[in-house]
């Protein structure tokens, strides 16, 4: 049986509560889908896919946090392991929120290289988890 170390139960308690700024920015998207809230074309593009990309990076982000207690990684490798997926499910969708922001935006602000901070926070994690697990696996060492 796998117990959550008390770092992973504090990421995993913070993304579930982070989870409810998801549930939120549903009832936005069912206001834009619903003519309720004027926007852009640009704008219901780009906060679908804030929504889309936060439900998922969050979601992965609690299966990274078990996967880095199951590989049991600790000290910098464990860190960022078991953070950087979920810190992409907030900062990604950040990006896609803030960059267009404003009324009748139709490109882009300066937000936008969020986007691109939240893609290289995730792929650093996903290297960082995924390496060592296979790092483990070609060492033979770990559980069976």
């Amino acid at each position: 049986m796998l117990t959550l170390t008390r770092p992973s139960r504090t990421a995993a308690g913070s993304l579930l509560l982070a989870m409810l700024g998801i549930e939120l920015g549903g009832n936005y998207i069912l206001d834009l889908v619903q003519d309720k809230a004027p926007a852009t074309e640009f704008q219901q593009t780009f906060a679908r896919a804030g929504h889309g990309h936060a439900g998922a990076l969050a979601t992965l982000g609690l299966a990274t946090i078990v996967l880095t207690d199951a590989a049991g990684l600790s000290g910098i490798r464990g860190h960022i392991a078991r953070w950087a997926v979920p810190v992409s499910a907030v900062i990604m969708p950040a990006g896609f929120f803030f960059s267009s922001a404003g009324q009748g935006a139709t490109k882009p602000n300066a937000f936008y290289p969020l986007i691109y901070v939240g893609a290289g926070t995730l792929a650093t994690g996903l290297v960082v988890l995924g390496g060592s697990l296979l790092s483990e696996s070609i060492r033979g060492t770990g559980s069976v």
